[in-house]
């Protein structure tokens, strides 16, 4: 039987699972009918109400073999916003506390190898709702929105019965194609409103999305104070100044103050006695505002922290390699609801990972970057990138031209660690490196990304490797072709996809203006 149309495609896990309990039940009876004159120690008749108690207790039996496996858990999603993977505690950083988010880590699975497609938040936010990689939705440029006829999370899970919400940081567009119950005005989320969704009806599984804006700029929350910036330890891929250290010390607090609202949605969980029965993800978006992260197609800006806690399924202190990427997170959910993963995403479904069934799920990951129409950037800079376990081949399509965004062009606030860095080029080699490293980049970029995690040593041109580079390039070009990703042609077309540069046209409702890159 064909199950389309109308939704029913996702409602074979529900099909399945009444088959289940009518071959269960089939089998009880049998079993009844054929042993119960023999359960009597001297093969006497057995009595009408020990026939009960026995019959009750196979029923009881039944019911924990088929019945709690297959029950839809609530889903919470909890997502950060521009906060690099390194950054906690779980992920080893001494630079900060993040006991909430390290204790769901203890408590649950903790992802090593999780990517997005785009360092940005917008097209990350699309992509990780729709199941799509950005050019192929039409949310490939900053503050954007999808094609018509785009679906989202929403569209697959409410067939299965789920009430899906969102609250916090928005992002997307247009609202047909993401129809979440908003549980806010599109600002900070509303905790209150999520505990009485969650609680409103106890038979009716949920799934909320709560995006909080911690630790996105201008890093003016949280309690700096308790930060000694000279105790800071200092990545290799950025200069060490006092400015450096300050805006670093402001950021850490606001990755803190995001640790305390986890804190306290894992609180209101287990006041509403369903933690044991909810999905509860954490994941950090795209790295931070400094330079080689946000904006950019390394590590530091695609790898994103992903922990996932669900005790009746994911074995606690779990930590796995398999490389996984946010638009594998829809089928993954629908997966998770009892449903059947909808076709035509790029995505695939990583329950298998979080069953413990497997410890690898994809052999490469894709990054871009559409730097037309962002906030004080290049006029345009295409950037396409390819990742294994073991190397990283990025592409820079524009290489004649420097880049540039809110870090190089904006003058003071937040990025005021910029100037110092080019003060400090001109005397310190090192310096000098990472300034003109940002800003001039060659045609290809090739790293070992398990010697080199920072991608400081370009091996582009080391003979040794020419084969890998190849083939990375092969893959990556077929990949851009299957997505419709015409290079530099589509960073052209972007202005017609970015809010900012389609105003004078019309732009699309909902933006959110108050944080737009």
């Amino acid at each position: 039987m064909a199950l389309s149309g109308s939704g029913l495609s996702y409602n074979r896990g529900v099909v399945e699972q009444l088959r289940i309990c009518q071959l269960a039940w089939c089998a009880i009876i049998h079993w009844f009918r054929e042993q119960a004159p023999r359960i009597h120690p001297h093969g006497l008749p057995v009595s009408p109400m020990k026939k009960s108690r026995i019959l009750a207790g196979l029923v009881l039996i039944a019911g924990a073999c088929i019945g709690t496996p297959q029950q839809q858990p609530n889903i919470v999603f909890i997502l950060a916003d521009d906060l690099t993977f390194r950054d906690l505690g779980c992920y080893g950083s001494r630079n900060v506390a993040t006991p909430n988010i390290d204790r769901l880590a203890a408590e649950g699975m903790r992802f090593t190898a999780c990517f997005q497609a785009v360092a940005m938040c917008s097209p990350t936010r699309h992509n990780l709702y729709s199941g799509l990689y950005p050019v192929r939705s039409g949310a490939y440029p900053q503050s954007t929105w999808v094609y018509p006829g785009v679906r989202s999370i929403v569209h697959h899970l409410r067939p299965l019965g789920y009430r899906v919400a969102l609250t916090g940081k928005r992002h997307v567009l247009p609202p047909e194609a993401f129809p979440f119950d908003y549980l806010d005005d599109d600002a900070d989320p509303d905790l209150d409103a999520v505990e009485k969704y969650l609680g409103r009806d106890p038979a009716q599984p949920a799934c909320v999305f709560l995006c909080f804006r911690e630790p996105h700029t201008p890093w003016n929350r949280g309690n700096s104070t308790t930060i000694d910036p000279r105790r800071l330890d200092l990545p290799p891929n950025m200069v060490d100044t006092p400015e450096t250290r300050r805006q670093l010390a402001n950021y850490f607090a606001e990755v803190m103050d995001l640790d305390a609202s986890v804190g306290k949605v894992v609180a209101m969980l287990d006041r509403l006695g369903i933690a044991d029965d909810t999905l509860l993800i954490f994941a950090g978006e795209q790295g931070n505002a400094f330079p080689f992260s946000k904006w950019t197609c390394y590590d530091t800006g695609l790898q994103s922290a992903l922990i996932a806690r669900w005790p009746s399924v994911v074995a606690p202190g779990q930590v796995t390699d398999a490389m996984v990427e946010y638009v594998d997170v829809v089928p993954t959910l629908v997966e998770a609801a009892r449903g059947e993963a909808p076709t035509g995403l790029d995505g695939r479904s990583f329950l298998p990972v979080l069953r413990g069934e497997t410890r690898k799920h994809k052999e490469v990951v894709y990054g871009l970057q559409t730097t037309r129409g962002i906030a004080n950037g290049s006029d345009y800079y295409a950037i396409r990138s390819i990742r294994t376990e073991r190397h990283k081949l990025i592409v820079n399509l524009t290489p004649e031209i420097p880049f540039a965004n809110n870090v190089t062009n904006m003058k003071g606030a937040w990025s005021s660690f910029w100037e110092t860095w080019l003060a400090a080029a001109r005397t310190d080699p090192h310096a000098r490196f990472l300034v003109d490293r940002y800003r001039y980049r060659p045609a290809e970029e090739l790293y070992d990304v398990k010697a080199d995690p920072y991608e400081l040593n370009n091996l582009a041109d080391d003979p040794t490797l020419a084969k890998v580079k190849a083939e990375l390039r092969s893959r990556l070009f077929s990949w851009m072709k299957s997505q419709g990703d015409e290079g530099q042609a589509t960073e052209m077309l972007a202005d017609r996809r970015t809010l900012k540069m389609a105003a004078g046209r019309g732009a699309r409702d909902g933006a959110d203006r108050r944080d737009p890159e």
